[in-house]
C-alpha cells in the first residue's frame, strides 16, 4: 500500500501526475527564453554576491562588538554577542534578475539600537571593505523602512536593521522561531518578517527549482505588462511569489512551464475576495495583529487578499483597487490565452513577454501628475510622497460615473529642466518640454532606485516628514537653474454612455490641496500640478525604441458654430490648457494658492477632456 501523499497548502493537490516528455521539453524552452531575456546572471556574478555577503556577515559581527565596547560591556558579553545577516525578497527566493538589489537584514542583540546602526555601521563598512569598494552609501534613518542604501563593487544592497530581545545572536539563529518576536516594536517586527516570510515560503513549495523557474517567468511577465508594484496598486515581487507558490502546491510534481500555464487560469478564475493562503493561520501568545476580516472591518475591503505565511499574517495586496483588480484579471486572461497556444505549439514563450501598450494603444486621454522641486534631494523625498498618494486620486476618479477606467502607470518619469524664473517653472509644471535639459536622460523611478524616494514612497504619510534636503527656492534671474520633476501618468477610458465632456477639476483640486498641506510639502521648493493630454501629445521620452507615438486622426473640416446657451465649450474654446510635447497651447494667467501653504493650484487646468 502506497504511503499517503503529503498535503501542500490548505487544500489537497489537484494532480500528482509526473511531467511528460513534452512538458519537460517545454520547460527547457521556457528556461532558454528566460536566459535570452536576461533573467539569469552569469555564474561569476553569483559568486561575487556570495563573497560580498560573507564580508557583510563579518562586518555585522564587528559592528555588534563595536557597540558593546562603546557601552563598556564585559568582555564575556562582547565575545558572545554575535550578530547575523539575513537576505530576503527576490534574492532569498532565488528569482532575481541581474542588477537586482539584495535586501539584507542585520540582526543584533537587545543592547544594540537602530540609532547605533545608523551612527556606527557606515564608518565600520568603510573601515572593513577594501578602498574604493563602496561606490555609494546613503543612510535613510527617518523612513518608514529605515535602510542604508549601499553599492559595493557594482552590487546594490538595501541594508535594514532589527534587534531581538536576546543577549546573543548566534550564527545558526533560526528566524522562523516565533518566540523571537517577543518584545519587538512594529518596525522591528516588520524588518524581521522579511526573511521570515521568504524562509517560510520556500518551505511551503514542493520543488524549489520549479518554483524559481515559474516565478522568474511570472515576474518578467508582470513587469512587461506593467502590473507590478505594490505602491501603485499591483502585486509586488513577494505577492506574485506567493501566488506562484500556491499553484506549485496544487501541482507538486509539475515542471516550471506547467506551473506557468496553470497559473493564469487558476489565479485568473480565483473566487476573490477569498484569500490566497499557503498555510492555515496560527496563533501566538504575543497576540500581534493578524489579517482577519472577522475581527478587523478594514480587512473586509481587501479585494484580492494574498496573505503572508509567517506569523503575524498580513495582507500583501491591500493597495489593490477596483481598476487594478480588473486590469490584473484582464492580463491574467490574456496570459492564459497565450500559454494555451504555447502548449499547442501555435505561439512561443517570447510572445508571453511582449511589452504593454499603455502609451501606444490603450488610451486616448491621460492625466499627468507632475511633482517638482528645486533640488534633487528635495524632489526624491517629495516625489516619493506623491507616488504614495497618487492611487488616492485614482480612487477618486474611479467614482466619477463618466470614467470606465482610470489606470495609473506603475512607474514615474524623472526629468531635469533648466529654468530661469517662476514663469518657466510654471510652464514645466503644465507639461512644457522646451526647458528640459538635453544632456540629462529621462529615467523611470524603478531604474533610478533612489533610496530616499523609495523609502518615502513605502512609508506614505508616516514618512512625509523625512528631510527633503537643503537647496534653493524659486528665483528670478538670467542664469537657468536645475528644476527636477517626476511625472505619473493616469490613462483614462471613458464610459460608453458618458457625455462628450468630462470635468474632473473638483477631484484634482481636492487631491492637490491635501498633498500640499502635508508635512512633506515645503513652500517655494516643492510643487505639484495636474495636466491633461491626449495620446498624440505625450512626450517622446515615454516611448522606447521601436515604439511610435500615436498620431492625430484627421478630421473633416466643418464650419465652426458658436455654442448654444448653456452648452459646454470645447476644450480649446474654454481657455483650459491642453499641453503638448513641445509647447503650451494655452496657459491661464491666474493661480489660486493653497490657503495654508503656498502651493500652485491651477484651477481647472488639465481637468476637462473634450473627446473626439
Amino acid at each position: 500500500m502506497a504511503a499517503p501523499q503529503r498535503q501542500w497548502g490548505t487544500t489537497p493537490s489537484i494532480s500528482w501526475t509526473p511531467p511528460t516528455e513534452r512538458e519537460m521539453l517545454q520547460n527547457e524552452e521556457l528556461i532558454d527564453e528566460l536566459k535570452k531575456q536576461g533573467q539569469y546572471e552569469a555564474p561569476g556574478e553569483t559568486e561575487k554576491k556570495q563573497a560580498l555577503l560573507v564580508q557583510l556577515q563579518k562586518i555585522a559581527v564587528e559592528f555588534v562588538k563595536h557597540v558593546c565596547r562603546k557601552n563598556n560591556l564585559p568582555q564575556s558579553v562582547i565575545d558572545s554577542a554575535g550578530g547575523k545577516i539575513f537576505t530576503y525578497g527576490s534574492y532569498r527566493l532565488g528569482a532575481y534578475a541581474p542588477g537586482s538589489d539584495i535586501d539584507t537584514l542585520v540582526v543584533a542583540p537587545r543592547h544594540v539600537t537602530r540609532d547605533d546602526f545608523f551612527e556606527h555601521m557606515p564608518s565600520i563598512l568603510e573601515q572593513m571593505l577594501p578602498p574604493g569598494a563602496i561606490e555609494e552609501m546613503k543612510p535613510v534613518p527617518e523612513a518608514y523602512v529605515p535602510i542604508i542604501k549601499l553599492v559595493i563593487s557594482g552590487t546594490d544592497f538595501d541594508l535594514n536593521f532589527t534587534r531581538l530581545a536576546v543577549s546573543t545572536v548566534p550564527w545558526n539563529l533560526d528566524v522562523k522561531d516565533t518566540n523571537l518576536l517577543r518584545g519587538l516594536d512594529d518596525r522591528e517586527l516588520r524588518a524581521l518578517n522579511g526573511p521570515r516570510v521568504a524562509d517560510e515560503l520556500m518551505q511551503l513549495v514542493p520543488q524549489n527549482k520549479t518554483f524559481r523557474t515559474a516565478l522568474r517567468a511570472i515576474k518578467l511577465w508582470a513587469q512587461r505588462r506593467a502590473v507590478y508594484g505594490n505602491i501603485v496598486g499591483f502585486p509586488g515581487g513577494v505577492a506574485w511569489g506567493m501566488l506562484v507558490a500556491r499553484v506549485c502546491q496544487l501541482y507538486p510534481q509539475a515542471t516550471g512551464s506547467v506551473i506557468v500555464m496553470k497559473f493564469f487560469r487558476i489565479i485568473g478564475k480565483w473566487n476573490w475576495p477569498q484569500p490566497i493562503l499557503l498555510k492555515e493561520s496560527e496563533d501566538h501568545p504575543i497576540q500581534a495583529r493578524v489579517w482577519n476580516p472577522r475581527l478587523y472591518p478594514t480587512d473586509k475591503y481587501h479585494l484580492m487578499p494574498i496573505i503572508t505565511p509567517a506569523y503575524p499574517a498580513m495582507c500583501a495586496t491591500h493597495n489593490i483597487g477596483p481598476t487594478t483588480k480588473r486590469i490584473i484579471i484582464q492580463e491574467l486572461d490574456r496570459g492564459g490565452d497565450i500559454t494555451d497556444k504555447i502548449s499547442f505549439g501555435k505561439l512561443q514563450w517570447k510572445d508571453l513577454f511582449t511589452k504593454h501598450t499603455y502609451f501606444t494603444k490603450d488610451y486616448k486621454y491621460y492625466l499627468s501628475i507632475i511633482s517638482g522641486s528645486t533640488t534633487k534631494d528635495a524632489q526624491a523625498s517629495w516625489s516619493g510622497f506623491v507616488e504614495s498618494k497618487v492611487r488616492l486620486l485614482v480612487q477618486s476618479l474611479e467614482s466619477q460615473g463618466s470614467i470606465a477606467v482610470a489606470r495609473l502607470f506603475n512607474k514615474g518619469f524623472t526629468r531635469e529642466h533648466r529654468c530661469k524664473n517662476e514663469e518657466e517653472i510654471t510652464a514645466v509644471l503644465h507639461g512644457e518640454m522646451q526647458y528640459q535639459a538635453t544632456n540629462v536622460k529621462t529615467e523611470t523611478t524603478d531604474a533610478i532606485k533612489d533610496p530616499l524616494h523609495n523609502a518615502v514612497a513605502q512609508g506614505g504619510a508616516d514618512a512625509a516628514a523625512v528631510s527633503n534636503g537643503n537647496g534653493v527656492t524659486v528665483h528670478d534671474g538670467t542664469e537657468p537653474r536645475a528644476f527636477y520633476t517626476t511625472t505619473y501618468y493616469v490613462g483614462i477610458e471613458l464610459a460608453q454612455d458618458s457625455m462628450k465632456k468630462l470635468d474632473v477639476s473638483e477631484q484634482s483640486r481636492e487631491w492637490k490641496e491635501q498633498q500640499c498641506r502635508s508635512a512633506g510639502f515645503e513652500n517655494g521648493r516643492n510643487f505639484l500640478n495636474i495636466a491633461a493630454t491626449r495620446s498624440y501629445d505625450l512626450p517622446l521620452d515615454v516611448f522606447t525604441p521601436g515604439e511610435e507615438r500615436p498620431t492625430r486622426a484627421k478630421k473633416k473640416t466643418a464650419l465652426k458654430k458658436e455654442p448654444a446657451p448653456g452648452q459646454k465649450r470645447s476644450l480649446d474654446a474654454s481657455g483650459m490648457e491642453v499641453w503638448q510635447a513641445t509647447a503650451i497651447v494655452k496657459r491661464p494667467r491666474t493661480f489660486q494658492r493653497s490657503p495654508k501653504k503656498d502651493c500652485i493650484l491651477t484651477v481647472g487646468v488639465g481637468s476637462i477632456f473634450d473627446p473626439e
